[in-house]
């Protein structure tokens, strides 16, 4: 089976961001997006440079990559060393959705903090 990150999962996600990003009032100080690379969907936060603020830097949150021989979505985080580490309470999901659903819940303070 081929999959493709469909219209419906990135719905998904479109909905779950505009829930939990801060009010157009503080955005310039901290905002949250996502964006697609290959089979990826990466979750970060954008904030002002430390250094310049006028530049705005990303900061990953959460990846989900999808495994086509498996058919399902393995789960990263990332750490301090800046490399992405598999999720190992939850390391792999069968949809989005769940990938969402663990992102949010962040039981172990892994994505948000």
């Amino acid at each position: 089976m081929k999959y493709e990150i469909a219209s419906i999962e990135i719905e998904e996600i479109e909905n779950y961001l505009s829930y939990i990003r801060p009010g157009e009032e503080s955005r310039a100080q901290l905002d949250i997006g996502y964006r697609i690379e290959k089979q990826s969907v990466i979750i970060f936060e954008v904030r002002p440079d430390w250094i310049d603020p006028k530049k705005k830097v990303e900061n990953n949150v959460a990846k989900a990559t999808f495994v086509k021989k498996n058919n399902h979505w393995k789960v990263y985080w990332q750490r301090a060393d800046l490399k992405w580490h598999s999720y190992t309470p939850k390391p792999i999901l069968e949809n989005l959705l769940d990938f969402i659903r663990l992102i949010e819940k962040d039981e172990y303070g892994c994505f948000w903090g």
